[in-house]
């Protein structure tokens, strides 16, 4: 209760306009255009690189992945992410060089540091701001991210239900409101899915509905597909558990194959 009462006053008191995501200072030239190509889901991890990509105003060509058919697995998409997982995006240097990333924080801090000369979502590197966004954003990577998705897992997921994990993993997400902004937008839009409420963290809430007043998210969180997240909210239990089912069998079919490497 003590860090809640705590991250709940940072909520308060930090209200800067720029909003909080992010950093890495910037070597743009006049001459230094993109040539972006996102590979992603219209999963709280995927929509985080589509939303700082209009924020930005940036051009970037689109290839939606169907994890139904295990498309993050094929050869083709390895050799851009080794790893086997979205978001990754392609882009070409400045000097021709082409180049891959991955991981969802690393594609973030890399279209800042390039494309954000003005600081319009980032700060200028070395600033106490600088830090303290990177702070959020890598702990929405190892807190937030982790526990909420461990929290659909058990609530959603899991070939049988284990109410121990689904306590805990939703009681940590609990513990966890966040400001990381864009980097954690989507897994805040995405609570009811995982069982847990807003409704005892209002200023989160406000945030939530705050950032969703952007155009850029608005526009960035329908890439690549619809975002529905927040007619969740409108369905019944049992019609969670349908949409979960369609799920299930590429979920276990996945965690299968990992086991097996």
């Amino acid at each position: 209760m003590q860090r809640i009462t705590q991250l709940a006053s940072h909520l308060t008191t930090k209200t800067h306009p720029k909003t909080f995501l992010r950093n890495f200072t910037t070597k743009m030239s006049s001459n230094n255009q993109s040539n972006i190509h996102l590979y992603t889901v219209g999963t709280p991890n995927g929509i985080k690189v589509s939303i700082l990509l209009e924020e930005l105003g940036l051009p970037y060509k689109v290839t939606p992945i169907s994890f139904s058919k295990n498309e993050q697995k094929e050869p083709w998409f390895l050799e851009i992410n080794p790893n086997g997982r979205i978001p990754a995006l392609t882009d070409t240097l400045p000097d021709g060089t082409p180049i891959s990333l991955f991981e969802s924080g690393s594609i973030l801090q890399y279209l800042v540091d390039r494309y954000d000369p003005d600081h319009k979502v980032s700060y200028p590197h070395g600033t106490k701001e600088y830090y303290e966004v990177n702070n959020w954003l890598h702990w929405q990577m190892g807190g937030l991210g982790p526990m909420q998705g461990q929290a659909n897992h058990f609530f959603r997921y899991a070939p049988e239900k284990i109410q121990y994990g689904i306590d805990r993993y939703q009681n940590e997400t609990r513990r966890l409101p966040t400001i990381a902004d864009f980097a954690a937008w989507g897994w805040v839009a995405a609570h009811h899915w995982a069982g847990v409420s807003l409704d005892e963290f209002p200023k989160l809430n406000a945030w939530l509905e705050r950032l969703l007043a952007r155009p850029g998210v608005e526009k960035g969180r329908h890439v690549p597909t619809k975002h529905t997240a927040f007619e969740w909210k409108n369905k019944s239990e049992e019609e969670l558990e349908k949409e979960a089912e369609k799920s299930k069998a590429w979920v276990q079919a996945g965690m299968k194959a990992d086991a097996k490497k």
